[in-house]
């Protein structure tokens, strides 16, 4: 076993990854503190073809000193765009969208159960890293998903939790049914 040099993993230019086919995701970020946290985003969403990233509320934007250094250009070739609240993302998104927050509700699902329709897209909802989503968020999201955790804190990284629920979005979305 050997580690891959950079030239042997088939990484695509940045015009490349602006134009290559993307999966119907978008991911909706309501009042983020932190800009690393966003830059992970960026470069997550780029990881796995996500569609578009919208930024709500006092989330960081790029050019952001913080995003840059997490999301390592990422932020440069992934879509996004700004919204002053998540109460305007509705009429932004695709028609026939799910819109999933991921959050820990009294009638959220774990994440391993969840399976999107056929040839649906999905906005996937994330919140504030001490608060979550508002409950003006969770108003407009048809469906809570949760990621089930056995410790004693219950609570991720709201960066990791994201970048673990768009892993298995992302794969049930590529997958033929």
């Amino acid at each position: 076993m050997r580690q891959l040099k950079l030239e042997e993993l088939g990484r695509l230019s940045a015009e490349e990854a602006r134009r290559s086919p993307k999966l119907p995701i978008w991911l909706i970020l309501e009042n983020l503190r932190s800009g690393f946290n966003v830059g992970s985003f960026f470069r997550t969403a780029d990881a796995f073809g996500i569609e578009r990233i919208v930024l709500c509320g006092f989330t960081p934007q790029p050019p952001h000193a913080e995003i840059r250094k997490a999301a390592l250009g990422a932020e440069d070739v992934v879509a996004w765009q700004f919204c002053a609240t998540v109460g305007d993302v509705p009429e932004l998104l695709p028609p026939g969208f799910l819109k999933i927050a991921l959050e820990q509700t009294d009638v959220s699902v774990p994440l391993h159960h969840f399976r999107p329709g056929s040839g649906q897209g999905v906005a996937l909802w994330v919140g504030n890293e001490v608060h979550g989503l508002s409950q003006q968020a969770l108003d407009l999201c048809e469906l809570a998903l949760e990621i089930p955790q056995r410790g004693f804190k219950h609570s991720l990284n709201v960066a990791v939790a994201g970048g673990i629920a768009l892993w298995h979005i992302s794969r049930l979305l590529q997958s033929p049914k």
